[in-house]
């Protein structure tokens, strides 16, 4: 067992000595009967609901008087640095008056007056939008060279230099004032055929229900469904309830490709008017990503399988099944009553930042002392887990904490994000101070992996290693494999649309039955209803081209992580130094070029075997740890 720093020892004796008495979890989903240490405190947002109001007012003002400034950019620095500070002061309330409604409206969902008022943030929102849709052409009028002169003449312009000049990069992409303004309108009945995905999928779905063979009744919502994948021990059960649960969604199959085809349309008609040749193009333009980190990505992965084929077949051998099917994924091959109380949870994580310095430490303890993390399900909250940062306040982190070893590892994870979120906003400017999605799994799934590898220094039991290596190499597949072959069947799929060729139900059918042979191979029997996966998936209807950033971040932190935690006292120092630099650089420039400095290359095919060869090694680890198991 390795021995605590006197740094975090100090830290978590304080942790324990200021917890509270219960440090239980609740026995009650009132939320008024959950102590206020395990609930959000709005108060550093708004103190009231009036006092949102008055916020709403001054941000409506403000928006206004911003509009009156068409037309003066031209006339020098100091025009250009007024606009963008007053696009800053915008900003810093939208954060304030979106949050406010949204944080309440997801802790209480039942409650329509707050869910209101959400909505009056979004029809705001995008008006602003469309009234200020002059500004972009408006800059790019004045010539870059002369625009470049400005900034190095005018400290006022410094903050804003990365991202006034990306404008210019993407000039080719922007249309004039009338494109601009058009495309504007669009935005709102772009929003359509996701907006009908929800009601389909969420609100008019209709759930079926089973009998399993112990005569119990289940209607197979999303939780409960995933609750007996994990906890059948009849396969016979599991593969009942996978054919009921995705045929529900394949029963509207032809709905679906209809929606999923105007998800697609919509895509392509935006490419095709701000003038991209293909819809990935479009999608990878305002980070800057060159399209072979997504093409280098699918071929890497699609030539690493081997693996994920050896652990489905390991799987099958500890599990004891004639054939393995994908619904034999969840259920564990050893269980533990091993409990992780959220106190406990805490202490762990703490202890496992350790390798990230003592500055990071105390901003970690001082974010999880209380108001800022919403630990416990109650009735009406949503189901999940998120951060979500509020310029000027901090992040607010969401919880359902059930004391498992999973709800540890999502607290580690969302406090990743969280620790980001507070190192951006303290050091950038608000221009610059939210990074991308394509650097905020870094955070994340960093924090994760310094968990796990505290919580195997701590155990020498081969079943607990086991339950922990078998975390990791699930996190792989989820985070790493599954995404990828989810942004493989968005590629294939939006490649059709951008041809002219119909998309049929069929057709995706035939495309996701095809990616799971690809990717399983014959350690996986393949059953004919998981074709209509697919039509389950909300990123492919709300997020298109999305969750491949979930495996170039997962790639990502995984070389880090080597480069912190191994190697000389040095350069593990060096490493770790770059790896906060990142953290704390917000959006200061493209996250290509930030993950660069801080020593990833994600053009290199060396970059994405990693995680291939990763999984690998721990699949190995798991043979070893369960041939000690009796």
């Amino acid at each position: 067992m390795k021995t605590a720093s006197p740094l975090v020892t100090l830290l978590l004796a304080a942790s324990v000595l200021s917890a509270p008495a219960m440090a239980q979890r609740p026995d009650t989903r009132n939320r008024a009967e959950i102590p206020a240490e395990y609930r959000w405190d709005f108060t550093p947002i708004y103190a009231s609901w009036q006092a949102w109001e008055e916020g709403l007012k001054t941000m409506e003002a403000r928006m206004d008087a911003f509009v009156k400034l068409k037309g003066t950019l031209a006339k020098g620095p100091d025009a250009v640095a007024k606009a963008y500070r007053d696009l800053d002061e915008i900003g810093k309330l939208q954060y304030l008056t979106y949050r406010y409604p949204q944080l309440q409206r997801d802790v209480d969902t039942r409650d329509q007056s707050v869910a209101g008022r959400f909505q009056r943030i979004g029809a705001v929102f995008a008006k602003f939008d469309t009234a200020t849709s002059w500004m972009t052409p408006e800059l790019l009028l004045i010539p870059e060279a002369k625009m470049r002169g400005w900034i190095d003449k005018s400290p006022a312009l410094k903050p804003y230099r990365f991202t006034i000049l990306d404008n210019y990069r993407r000039q080719k992409h922007v249309l004039d004032e009338k494109g601009e303004r058009l495309l504007s309108l669009s935005g709102r009945p772009n929003q359509t055929p996701g907006n009908v995905y929800q009601e389909l999928s969420t609100s008019d779905i209709k759930f079926p229900k089973i009998t399993t063979s112990d005569g119990k009744e289940v209607t197979l919502t999303p939780g409960s469904y995933a609750a007996l994948l994990e906890s059948a021990p009849n396969q016979a059960d599991r593969a009942k309830a996978a054919a009921a649960h995705v045929g529900t969604y394949g029963a509207n199959a032809n709905t679906y490709a209809a929606i999923y085809n105007g998800v697609m349309q919509r895509n392509w008609f935006l490419a095709q008017a701000r003038n991209f040749p293909t819809t990935l193009d479009a999608a990878l333009d305002d980070n800057d990503v060159p399209r072979s980190v997504v093409e280098t990505l699918v071929q890497t992965t699609r030539a690493g399988t081997a693996p994920l084929q050896r652990y489905a077949k390991l799987r099958k051998k500890l599990l004891g099944l004639d054939t393995y099917h994908l619904y034999d994924g969840f259920v564990p091959i050893f269980r533990s009553e091993q409990k992780y109380p959220y106190q406990k949870a805490k202490d762990l994580a703490m202890a496992s930042v350790a390798p990230l310095g003592k500055d990071y430490l105390e901003r970690y303890q001082r974010f999880v002392a209380g108001g800022r993390i919403d630990v416990y399900e109650s009735e009406g909250k949503r189901s999940g887990a998120y951060s979500a940062n509020v310029y000027g306040v901090g992040p607010y982190l969401l919880l359902n904490y059930n004391d498992t070893m999973d709800s540890m590892f999502t607290f580690a994870h969302e406090a990743g994000h969280a620790m980001h979120s507070v190192l951006s906003n303290e050091k950038q400017p608000f221009v610059t101070s939210s990074y991308t999605i394509f650097v905020a799994e870094v955070a994340s799934t960093m924090n994760e992996r310094l968990l796990m590898e505290h919580l195997l220094s701590q155990t020498t039991d081969p079943k607990e290693r086991f339950l922990l290596l078998q975390h990791a190499v699930d996190q792989i597949i989820g985070t790493f494999y599954t995404q990828v072959m989810f942004a493989d069947y968005e590629l294939q799929a939006h490649k059709l649309v951008e041809a002219g060729q119909p998309v049929t139900t069929e057709v995706l059918n035939g495309i996701y039955k095809g990616l799971l042979k690809d990717y399983y191979g014959d350690a996986v029997t393949v059953d004919e209803f998981y074709q209509w996966t697919w039509a389950r998936i909300p990123h492919f209807y709300n997020s298109p081209y999305y969750v491949y950033q979930y495996a170039t971040c997962f790639a990502s932190s995984a070389q880090l992580f080597n480069s912190i935690t191994t190697g000389d006292a040095a350069s593990k120092k060096a490493a770790t130094e770059r790896y906060l630099t990142l953290l704390s650089a917000g959006g200061d420039d493209h996250p290509m070029n930030q993950l660069k400095k801080a020593g990833v290359d994600l053009t290199q095919r060396a970059t994405v075997q990693a995680v291939v060869d990763q999984l690998e090694t721990l699949v190995t680890r798991m043979e070893t740890e369960a041939a000690k198991i009796r």
